[in-house]
């Protein structure tokens, strides 16, 4: 499966949702159904300033990505950009926006809808692995900064910012230069890759990424061929590992 996140998609399916009083904004970039396996999916939250979203988990495993704005998730401070990872049934929070308010990407390999929240929810929650991570800053790159990066590194490849796992969880960052390929370390493990753009253009095809739109590939699937455009791009590569086989329903 290949499926792509687009900011028109994004602004097409952009509304105002209620959380818990404050009101919020939520734009659905990619959308592949709802299998209970895998329907890569990317939404864009806007959460207005001074706003406090409860402690809470998910039944999936997610990244998120904060691209604007700033606040604190739990006792330590969020800035542009950081990547953060939630396994499923892992708590977190509370997230907090500052004065600016906070934008984040939610990224999941399996479409999910709601949280639950810690305090009225914590009889739903099951026994199992619990990890969440977290990097960052990356500083996004202009032109200049993307050529300079790639002169530092050493080969042309993926640099991580969080080395994959065992279980096929990890953080990369790739700088490519116009009509440059891009090389991807795909780990056995792992369900696929979301790539975001955070900088530049990358060429799919005949069609060009930009700026936080994404491409999702499934592990089943040959990489296709990604390429820097014109003015070159940074991307972030996020591994995503499988859930872990105990949150899964008992098959009757």
């Amino acid at each position: 499966m290949i499926s792509i996140g687009t900011r028109q998609h994004g602004a097409a399916r952009r509304r105002p949702i209620d959380v818990r009083g404050d009101s919020y904004f939520k734009g659905e970039w990619m959308e592949s159904g709802d299998d209970p396996v895998l329907s890569p999916t990317v939404f864009l939250i806007e959460q207005p300033p001074n706003a406090t979203l409860v402690p809470h988990f998910h039944r999936q495993n997610q990244f998120q990505l904060f691209v604007g704005g700033g606040g604190t998730l739990g006792k330590h401070p969020v800035e542009t950009v950081t990547v953060h990872y939630a396994g499923a049934y892992t708590g977190y929070g509370p997230l907090i926006s500052g004065s600016q308010g906070i934008k984040y990407f939610t990224i999941r390999p399996v479409c999910e809808a709601g949280m639950m929240s810690l305090d009225e929810a914590r009889d739903k929650m099951i026994r199992g692995p619990k990890r969440h991570e977290s990097v960052g800053p990356v500083r996004v790159l202009d032109e200049a900064g993307r050529r300079a990066a790639m002169r530092e590194q050493l080969k042309q490849g993926e640099h991580f910012l969080l080395v994959i796992s065992d279980e096929g969880l990890g953080v990369g960052e790739i700088c490519l230069d116009r009509g440059q390929s891009m090389n991807v370390q795909r780990h056995a493990s792992s369900q696929g890759e979301f790539i975001v753009v955070l900088s530049g253009r990358l060429q799919f095809g005949e069609r060009e990424l930009t700026e936080w739109e994404s491409i999702f590939v499934s592990a089943d699937e040959p990489f296709p061929d990604l390429r820097g455009a014109e003015g070159g791009v940074q991307c972030v590569i996020l591994h995503c590992p499988p859930r872990e086989k105990v949150y899964f329903p008992p098959t009757v």
